[in-house]
């Protein structure tokens, strides 16, 4: 893209996100590909005092990926002279594989949204790569280590802290990131290019536009209730009972920039094939990337009248993804797992279909 015509773009959407925080106009900052495809997601209202800064518009500092600070960073190569795929092939139920990772840390760090800006963001619960801050790059998270069980996925993943009252509550044990295919065509799926990052949902989301996100799932749910928007005011107070959200992203990109300054507008989700059931990547955001499913379980339960993200209400939940993962170990699972339609753990291995073997060994290494 031209140098003029990026900065036009930054500019629009500084102008939009500046008239939205003071209140002057309806601009939607979440994204909201509202076409038919695969499941909803969503939304959030003004929120608390520590909610200020997620308010605020997003930084366009300057950063080692980034030198010129315009938001932009180009993927190196690009993806060019893709089509979309209408291919129809063999249904398979299955084309997965999960990334499971634990709790590393919080701060209020964003190196997505505020590169090189420690302590400007609300709090986030990061997972996966153990040196995620206000300072990551493509290089340093390389250079990390993970709490994942892949060690070749050292990607950071971070959604804001939840708390209950004065307490923070902290996601315990390895949770459950899917890597799917959101496509029909399950065999066109490819790996995520390195360094690529996005923001899912976002903290000015109103409750309505959370509840009508492409990325929503069920909600908040506990117990026996599903598909609250905000937390519900109490859960069973028993041990089996935790509070839990899904949220997937958009899986389709433009195959040109590795983020924009709105953190979303290089990825898309998926479109509905026109006169079919088919889902597809639109045209302006053609390469099938996996989709990824944050599915978060947080161990509090009983009143849950106090509670609250750093971002503000339940319908303020986003989250980030900035990949770095080893290229050839992602590589595998996503063509064992998902072009070739299984239902894979983490090892890549489908229990149904033993005879297919696994992608990684028992360490969940390249054999």
């Amino acid at each position: 893209m031209p140098r003029r015509s990026k900065l036009l773009s930054g500019t629009l959407i500084a102008s939009a996100v500046l008239l939205t925080t003071l209140g002057l106009g309806g601009v939607a900052t979440g994204f909201d590909a509202r076409s038919a495809g695969p499941s909803s997601g969503a939304p959030l209202t003004p929120a608390h005092a520590d909610h200020a800064m997620a308010a605020m518009p997003a930084s366009t500092a300057s950063s080692p990926e980034d030198p010129d600070g315009d938001g932009y960073i180009v993927a190196n190569p690009q993806v060019t002279n893709v089509s979309p795929s209408t291919q129809d092939p063999p249904h398979r139920y299955f084309h997965e594989f999960q990334a499971n990772c634990s709790v590393t840390h919080t701060a209020p760090d964003d190196p997505i949204v505020y590169p090189q800006q420690p302590g400007k963001s609300h709090d986030h619960t990061f997972m996966g790569n153990t040196s995620t801050n206000a300072n990551s790059t493509t290089a340093s998270l390389d250079a990390g280590s993970t709490t994942c069980k892949a060690p070749g996925d050292k990607s950071g993943y971070w959604m804001p802290s939840l708390f209950n009252g004065a307490q923070k509550i902290l996601p315990v044990g390895l949770q459950t990131i899917y890597y799917k295919a959101a496509v029909t065509d399950y065999t066109s799926v490819r790996p995520f290019p390195k360094g690529l990052r996005f923001v899912v949902g976002s903290p000015m989301q109103t409750a309505d536009e959370f509840r009508n996100h492409r990325g929503f799932v069920e909600g908040w749910e506990c117990g026996d209730s599903y598909f609250n928007v905000n937390f519900p005011a109490s859960c069973p107070n028993r041990a089996d009972v935790q509070l839990n959200i899904r949220f997937q992203a958009p899986s389709c990109w433009d195959g040109k920039y590795l983020d924009t300054p709105d953190h979303k507008s290089h990825m898309s989700y998926p479109v509905v094939k026109p006169g079919t059931n088919d889902n597809m990547c639109p045209a302006d955001h053609p390469v099938a990337l996996p989709m990824i499913e944050f599915k978060m379980a947080f161990p509090v339960n009983g009143d849950l009248s106090q509670a609250r993200l750093a971002s503000g209400p339940g319908y303020s939940f986003h989250y980030d993804f900035f990949n770095a993962w080893d290229d050839a170990t992602l590589k595998a699972l996503v063509n064992h797992c998902v072009v070739g339609g299984l239902q894979c753990d983490a090892r890549g291995y489908d229990q149904t279909h033993p005879e297919a073997g696994a992608a990684l060994d028992a360490n969940y290494r390249l054999p």
